[in-house]
C-alpha cells in the first residue's frame, strides 16, 4: 500500500468525476458512493481549513500544489498523504478540473508537519466565527512561509525534507 498512488479528478467545484480502486479501497467507499460527491467528503476535521483555502487559490491560478493532507475513511479511520494537485486545461488553456495524486508520506514528515497544522487549528478554534478564523490562520500560515524567506513549495519541502 505505501507504494501505491490514490489519484481522483475533480470538476470545478471540487465534485469527484474520477477515482482510482486504490482511492476507494482506502476511503473505504465504492465508486458510486463517490463520483459526484465533494472531495471533501474524505477531509479530516483535523485538517485547518487554511491549507484549503491556499490549495483553492493556488489551484485557480492555474499553478500546482504540494500539500500534506490528513483524511478520513468512510469508517472514520484516518490516513494521511502528500497530494499534488494540478488543475486540468483544455485545447484553449481553461481550467476544466483538477487532478490528485496521492502517496502516503514518510512519519517523519508527518511529524514536521503537525507542529504548524496543529497551531493553524488552534487559531482557527479561538475566533468567534468560522471566516474570522480562515483569515487569521490563513494570515498565521502566510507569515510562517515569508518568514522563512522561502514560496511555499521550499517552505514545504524544507519541513518534510525526506519527501523531497
Amino acid at each position: 500500500m505505501a507504494d501505491e498512488i490514490i489519484v481522483s479528478k475533480t470538476d470545478l467545484k471540487g465534485r469527484i468525476t474520477y477515482t482510482n480502486d486504490v482511492f476507494c479501497r482506502v476511503a473505504e467507499m465504492s465508486a458510486s458512493e463517490v463520483l459526484g460527491k465533494p472531495h471533501n467528503i474524505i477531509r479530516h476535521p483535523d485538517m485547518p481549513r487554511a491549507i484549503f483555502k491556499l490549495l483553492w487559490d493556488t489551484l485557480q491560478q492555474g499553478k500546482e500544489l504540494f500539500a500534506y493532507v490528513k483524511n478520513m475513511s468512510a469508517t472514520g479511520k484516518y490516513y494521511w498523504v502528500i497530494a499534488h494537485v494540478t488543475p486540468s486545461f483544455d485545447r484553449s488553456n481553461n481550467i476544466i478540473g483538477y487532478h490528485s495524486n496521492r502517496r502516503y508520506p514518510n512519519l517523519e514528515g508527518i511529524q514536521n508537519i503537525l507542529p504548524l497544522y496543529n497551531e493553524l487549528l488552534k487559531t482557527e478554534a479561538g475566533c468567534s466565527n468560522p471566516k474570522e478564523g480562515l483569515e487569521k490562520s490563513f494570515g498565521l500560515l502566510e507569515n510562517r512561509i515569508s518568514a522563512s524567506g522561502k514560496n511555499y513549495e521550499e517552505f514545504i519541502w524544507e519541513m518534510v525534507s525526506e519527501d523531497a
